[in-house]
């Protein structure tokens, strides 16, 4: 996809007949970032069933490609672009891409992250960098791009996705840690500054996933939560009454895995 128009031709259509009711967002152009699988292909999956036109993104333009064409074969109308978010350059052009190929995003879930575990005294400024940049940076320049238009239109949603270890310390965590934890600062600031301008900013933490994330040594996944439990959440949030929002979301297992 080198051009408006071969991402024109690349999307396909969301399935017709559906009422108001049940494609809630018809129409909407939502952007996930971190999309090609996991929580982020699950979210994009659910957005697109209720009828949102969908953006994702993430640095390996096969897994992208791969995930887009799954989404198509569902009727949801889809474009994926690559792009490495601790690159500035990266997010503009992703934004631009978006809003040239679909319209205005009125929906932003900010899902793309990473994870370097281990003691604190042992970490690099390498992996310092590359956390915060991907978990924190990332989002503050995405929020910063999009919700300009959003708030000239007067409405969007911006959504989130944190962690559990952004509200509890982890030993072996630190970097992981903070940057979620910053992420929340972010979030709540985020929501207090564009609520009177009609976007509501929400941040859901899940516990354990059930995903490629990070190893689960010793953790039942049937016990753990699965990527559609967070797609479940996000979808809760934007179909969530004009006139109120929920801004945060902590999400846990039924039973400890």
């Amino acid at each position: 996809m080198k051009d408006g128009k071969s991402e024109s031709n690349s999307l396909s259509r969301s399935p017709s007949g559906l009422s108001g009711i049940d494609s809630p967002l018809r129409d909407q152009v939502a952007l996930v970032t971190g999309g090609s699988r996991g929580i982020g292909l699950a979210i994009a999956r659910r957005l697109g069933e209720l009828g949102a036109r969908v953006a994702i993104c993430g640095r390996r333009a096969e897994a992208l490609a791969a995930a887009t064409d799954r989404l198509r074969k569902e009727n949801i109308e889809a474009v994926s672009i690559p792009a490495d978010l601790t690159l500035s350059a990266d997010i503009k052009n992703l934004v631009e891409r978006t809003q040239r190929t679909l319209g205005p995003i009125e929906i932003l879930v900010n899902n793309a992250g990473v994870g370097v575990f281990g003691s604190a005294l042992q970490l690099t400024e390498t992996d310092w960098d590359m956390v915060l940049d991907t978990n924190l940076k990332a989002v503050f320049l995405l929020c910063r791009s999009v919700g300009a238009e959003m708030k000239r239109r007067r409405k969007g949603d911006i959504i989130n996705i944190s962690s559990l270890a952004g509200k509890n310390a982890i030993p072996g965590g630190a970097i992981y840690c903070a940057s979620k934890w910053g992420l929340q600062g972010l979030s709540y600031c985020l929501a207090e500054e564009l609520r009177e301008d009609g976007i509501r900013v929400s941040v859901i933490c899940p516990g354990s996933v059930a995903t490629e994330f990070s190893p689960h040594a010793g953790k039942a996944e049937s016990k753990m939560l699965q990527p559609d439990d967070v797609a479940h959440a996000v979808a809760a949030l934007l179909t969530q009454s004009s006139g109120s929002f929920i801004s945060e979301v902590l999400l846990r297992p039924t039973r400890k895995p």
